[in-house]
């Protein structure tokens, strides 16, 4: 089975994300808008608690922290996908950190670029027309990341949260 964590963003970012993944995001209907943390990965057999508890460990020694959007971006030229740009900060870079090292496997293919995607997998043209018109708007939302989720995927291929955690809980 493969897992993933996410951050879910506010109401505000989600709509406005939505605004545009309907249209131009294949995946709209697998997962809500969210900025990945850690891409899919597997849990060997019976090892699912002690993932658990290691990352309830993260989010109690995690403060919440200022997730800030400042603009529209892409990943151009690597692949067509175009997103709302997450200012890195120190907080979120060492909370992906925290999920590829230690008791985590580091699964990253990429190096962390904190974003939640607007449209992937679209024709040069299409590209070119809506990264031009996003470009042209205003795209600045600020929201608080004080929890993270566990997702796993179903068979269908969509994905659905196991487990939340909250940062600074026990």
């Amino acid at each position: 089975m493969n897992f993933g964590i996410a951050y879910f963003p506010s109401k505000e970012i989600q709509d406005a994300a939505n605004s545009y993944r309907k249209r131009y995001d294949p995946h709209y209907a697998l997962i809500p808008p969210h900025v990945t943390l850690k891409s899919s990965f597997t849990i060997a057999e019976g090892k699912l608690s002690e993932v658990v508890s290691e990352l309830k460990r993260i989010a109690n020694e995690t403060k919440p922290f200022p997730l800030r959007i400042t603009k529209v971006s892409s990943f151009e030229p690597v692949t067509n996908t175009i997103y709302f740009k997450v200012e890195p900060s120190d907080e979120i870079i060492e909370l992906e950190e925290k999920l590829h090292s230690g008791k985590f496997e580091d699964t990253r293919k990429h190096p962390f670029v904190p974003h939640v995607t607007l449209a992937q997998d679209l024709t040069h043209v299409e590209f070119t027309d809506i990264l031009g018109r996003l470009n042209m708007e205003n795209h600045q939302y600020e929201d608080t990341v004080d929890r993270f989720q566990l997702l796993y995927q179903l068979e269908n291929g969509q994905w659905t949260v196991h487990d939340t955690f909250v940062f600074g809980k026990e």
